[in-house]
Order: structure tokens, then sequence, then C-alpha cells
């Protein structure tokens, strides 16, 4: 293998993998798993649902955007939780780095989408994991009990295949849809990201992001699930 891997091994000012409160649920979340395939499918899963889905949290600073935050709020968007989960990857000596795409996204609240103005998210993010050779997608957004209240399929990791959003929820309904790969990173792009958003979301045109929300209840409200 030819790849030097140091850089996505190695702790960043967002990939906090050497911060007290990473390195603790990373040790924490892997006792009895003895191969990096099995850790990382356990610091998949304690992400995924450890962690609340919440795109109002969203941040394109990089105080907001540490993983150590996350862990302290205890929620975040998706490019938080890919973070997070990079971090505790690299916590256990796991290269990983973070992977963006463009996509259709359908799970979201009317309001959401109101606010919006569209349905597209620009550089959703995932996690990259390098395991036996390869690199895998890891996507840790959505927490099993969101799924559930959307009827949608959590998205499953093995520590073998890609794992990324379906394509149809449950009932056969478009879910998401992928338009364009932006490429993988040791740390979020957040120049680039802001030049995107400040371009097609009217809530960050200034720079800064103006729209609100609960997240949590319009998700309730939508589904009957309060």
């Amino acid at each position: 293998m030819s790849e030097n891997l140091s850089e996505f091994l190695e702790p960043g000012p967002m990939v906090e993998s050497c911060h007290p409160d990473i390195v603790a649920l990373a040790a924490n979340s892997v006792q009895g798993a003895s191969t990096n395939k099995e850790k990382s499918v356990r610091l998949y899963y304690k992400i995924r649902d450890g962690i609340r889905y919440d795109p109002y949290a969203s941040s394109l600073d990089v105080v907001g955007m540490k993983a150590s935050r996350t862990v302290k709020e205890k929620k975040g968007y998706c490019v938080q939780k890919a973070v997070l989960l990079a971090a505790v990857c690299r916590a256990q000596g796991i290269p990983a780095r973070l992977g963006f795409a463009d996509v259709r996204n359908h799970l979201s609240t009317g309001k959401m989408r109101e606010r919006m103005k569209t349905d597209t998210f620009f550089w959703h993010g995932y996690t990259a994991v390098f395991l036996d050779g390869q690199w895998l997608k890891a996507t840790p957004a959505f927490n099993v009990e969101l799924c559930e209240k959307f009827g949608l399929k959590p998205l499953e990791f093995d520590g073998e295949v890609d794992s990324i959003y379906h394509e149809f929820d449950n009932a056969g309904n478009r879910h998401m849809e992928y338009l364009n790969f932006r490429g993988e990173y040791s740390e979020p792009p957040l120049d680039k990201m802001l030049e995107t958003y400040m371009a097609h979301y009217d809530y960050w045109k200034s720079g800064k992001r103006t729209e609100t929300g609960d997240f949590e209840a319009e998700v309730a409200a939508e589904t009957g699930s309060g």
C-alpha cells in the first residue's frame, strides 16, 4: 500500500482525536473488540445512535465543528457527526477522513424545507474509514429513532462495504439522491463550504446562519410521534 495514511491518523483542530473526551469515548466504545474492523463498527453505532441528528445545529466555524463540542451537546448535523466518528476512529489508530457530497434529501421537515427553499443539501458529510487496505464510506448521520419515525431503513455499517444513504424509504418513496461528490479531506474545508452555502442558501447569505428551529418538535408534529 503506497498511500501515506499519516495525515488521517493525526489530530486536527476539529477532528480532535487526542482530546480527553474523545479518547475516553473511543476507548469505552470498543471494549472487547480486537480488530480495527470490529472497533470501527462499534464506533459507528455509538455515534449514529448516541448523538442525535439535528440539522439546526449546523456550524461553519472551527469551534462549532469540534468533535468535543458535539460530544458535549449530544447532537449534531451530518458533518459534525462525521467529524466525531473520524475523531474516535483516529483515537483508536484507525485512519479516517471526511467525505462530502451534494444530496437531494427527503428526510427533512416541512418547516425546514420552507426555510431552506430547496431540498438539496450541499456538502453533506460522511466519514471514510480505512480498513483492510481500502477506504469505506460510513454515514452516521441519522440515529435509529429518527429513521423509525420517518419510516426509513437505518444505515448499517459492517466494516466491509460502503454505508451510504438508501435511495428509497420503507414505503418505496424517494429518500436520498446523490448529486455530486466533492472529495475527501483530513478536516472539513470550511471556506469552500461557506462559499457554497452563501451562494445557495438565503439564510447563509450574510456568512452567518440565520435559520433556527426545533427539529425534534417539528419531527414529532409532522410524524405524530410526540
